[in-house]
């Protein structure tokens, strides 16, 4: 499609290009993502905003980010551009889709990631890429961890990688495999969690290694 082509095309005053995120979540067991309410008050829209003149897409992603959360994530990435004919909340006819991690914080904008049937075509994708690029970043990168509070107890975690994969993970396994990992250590604090006896807390923690490889072996699990 020629550029003249792309600009006829789209409604006035839509944008050519917009940074859409999927910020996510994790609490009980379970993935949110922020949405709000859409144009007009329909459907539902992820938080998304325009380049400024100048600006380079990451630093765009990060300025929206601030501008939804009041912080940047922690982590943040990009996870691809689309282009199609679906409707985007802004009209721009290329949506570069960054994804954020953060802890979970009481909000009636986080949406249970499972649920988003009102979001349009065009976000619905990004949100399901942005899972499925989430699950292929665990083995390379502490991705999880961006979800969690600061301190935690090993079955927290684990129930956030399992969240995540959608699939249970064998408590030994994953353990074993978190040790080889080197990335928490103890804090000292105990938790009690229910009438069992308390669980010890843990940080994260990355020792420095020559290996750049900085998740847990998933493949060992």
């Amino acid at each position: 499609m020629s550029d003249g082509l792309a600009r006829s095309s789209r409604p006035a005053g839509s944008a050519a290009v917009s940074i859409d995120l999927v910020l996510v979540t994790y609490r009980d067991r379970r993935l949110h993502v922020r949405a709000e309410s859409g144009v007009n008050k329909k459907g539902l829209m992820l938080p998304w905003g325009t380049p400024a003149r100048g600006e380079a897409l990451d630093a765009g992603a990060a300025r929206i980010a601030r501008r939804t959360l009041g912080a940047t994530p922690a982590w943040i990435e990009q996870v691809g551009a689309f282009a199609d004919a679906s409707a985007h909340p802004g009209g721009s006819s290329l949506s570069v889709c960054y994804a954020g991690l953060v802890p979970w914080t009481e909000s009636e904008l986080w949406r249970d990631a499972q649920s988003l049937t009102m979001l349009g075509g065009r976000q619905r994708r990004m949100v399901t890429a942005t899972l499925a690029a989430l699950r292929a970043r665990l083995e390379q990168a502490p991705v999880v961890f961006s979800l969690l509070s600061r301190e935690f107890t090993l079955s927290e975690l684990q129930q956030a990688y399992e969240t995540l994969l959608v699939r249970r993970l064998h408590k030994a396994s994953f353990r074993r495999a978190l040790q080889a990992a080197f990335l928490v250590q103890p804090t000292g604090e105990w938790r009690s969690e229910g009438r069992g006896r308390p669980a010890q807390l843990y940080r994260y923690a990355p020792r420095k290694r020559k290996n750049t490889r900085r998740g847990v072996r998933l493949d060992q699990l």
